[in-house]
């Protein structure tokens, strides 16, 4: 009991691990150096790992009830709200870039997940970004918009401008009460002003980084789409190509074609079916399936067709 006891103490609690993390992800977005580098990603993990363990305390803690309303929530733990959005910035720092896709949609959310708590406890008024699951039904009717709705860009630009107008008044708001606050010599009053103001900050930096996840998302997948596309078109042409020759109909017709034009090679029509269905190259563009006996007798299939489509296959 008392070795479980002292493993407790030495465990970080929970403003240390919130303090921890946010400081690194401050350094990691003032650095210097490449974000790729072993110095920033060594932050990002350790940021990512200690907000992880702050996100299982709260949840143990139960500090933000449903039933609670922002004004029952102490000044102080105001700031762990903001979790989820720290644990997007970290996530969009990550460099793997075979995970990119899942990085971006892990970020995208945690983001959506810090919105949707501000939204209900009514830490600013703003509409929660659309919940993109990236079906396919969801890319054909976006494909269909051919014509972006005119009211709706005016509309998403003056939202934007807004938004930048809020985010200097905030910044310019949040250093003025910054050194009280930091300091301990802030009231109470100061201290909750301070909190909800970084609040509202981060709310308009995740609604940016959705939208900039969103439109990176749909370049993945169109880059993914075109690469599959490629890699199908490359492996039809990969067939060897077929030398000309004069198909004829039967055995007797090959040897007199064949006496006729040495230069050429000669070909039954049971001997072009067999060698075009080892290749798995059998023509079907609209002509009909017949079998090998009804060809050589001339049955449905004419021989100009099968020379048409042979030409047809060739020059593919």
């Amino acid at each position: 009991m008392m070795a479980a006891a002292e493993d407790e103490l030495l465990l970080p609690r929970l403003p240390e691990l919130f303090e921890s993390s946010r400081q690194l992800l401050e350094e990691v977005e003032v650095a210097t150096e490449p974000t790729g580098s072993r110095l920033i990603q060594d932050k990002v993990f350790k940021g990512l790992d200690l907000l992880e363990k702050a996100a299982e305390m709260l949840s143990q803690l139960d500090l933000f009830s449903r039933n609670d309303d922002l004004e029952e929530i102490a000044s102080t733990d105001l700031k762990y709200l903001m979790v989820p959005a720290f644990q997007g910035a970290l996530a969009m720092k990550q460099v793997n870039p075979s995970k990119r896709l899942e990085h971006l949609q892990w970020a995208r959310e945690h983001f959506l997940n810090y919105l949707t708590q501000c939204q209900y406890y009514h830490v600013a008024e703003f509409e929660l970004p659309r919940n993109k699951n990236n079906s396919a039904e969801n890319n054909t009717a976006n494909c269909s918009m051919a014509y972006p709705n005119l009211v709706a860009m005016a509309s998403q630009r003056q939202a934007k401008i807004e938004r930048y107008k809020q985010k200097k008044e905030v910044e310019h708001r949040l250093s003025t009460l910054k050194s009280a606050v930091e300091s301990g010599q802030g009231d109470d009053e100061r201290v909750r002003e301070y909190y909800l103001l970084h609040l509202r900050r981060w709310i308009g930096i995740s609604l940016e980084e959705i939208e900039s996840i969103d439109q990176e998302i749909k370049i993945l997948k169109e880059k993914d789409s075109s690469k599959e596309a490629s890699t199908s078109h490359s492996s039809l042409q990969d067939r060897p190509p077929m030398k000309p020759f004069i198909l004829t109909r039967n055995v007797t017709q090959a040897k007199v074609f064949g006496a006729g034009y040495p230069s050429l090679a000669t070909m039954t029509v049971n001997d072009w079916y067999e060698q075009h269905r080892r290749y798995g190259a059998l023509p079907d563009r609209g002509i009909a399936q017949t079998t090998p006996g009804e060809l050589a007798r001339g049955g449905g299939v004419t021989i100009k067709r099968i020379v048409a489509a042979v030409i047809i296959d060739s020059s593919n």
